[in-house]
């Protein structure tokens, strides 16, 4: 019965020493994304960003790269101040919102309602 005593402590705390270790091994690329979702603020071509004000969240200043997709918005010179339903994905990349998507939201049209 003594070395039952004596392994178990052990494998306890080999867990708990081990589980931070798992935890602080994810890639640092692996930002969560996030959405934002309202008008454009402002567009800055030499820069590639642009600022969206989100009723909720506040202002965001948004970077555009090659990697960005456009649905709805035919690019980023589709991209003006004032324009409204703009959602952006986007997430955290060297200190920056990087955007992954941005698109044009609602768009209306028949849902498949049979009214």
């Amino acid at each position: 019965m003594r070395p039952l005593r004596t392994i178990v402590p052990l494998v306890l705390v080999a867990a708990a020493v081990a589980a931070p270790a798992t935890a602080a091994a994810a890639p640092a690329g692996a930002a969560a994304a996030r959405e934002y979702e309202g008008t454009v603020v402002s567009v800055n071509r030499d820069n590639r960003t642009f600022r969206l004000r989100d009723s909720e969240r506040g202002t965001i200043r948004i970077k555009v790269n090659r990697s960005t997709r456009y649905e709805r918005i035919s690019g980023f010179g589709g991209l003006s101040a004032g324009l409204k339903n703009i959602e952006a994905t986007v997430r955290r990349a060297n200190g920056r919102w990087v955007a992954l998507q941005v698109e044009r939201s609602g768009g209306g049209g028949d849902h498949g309602d049979d009214d």
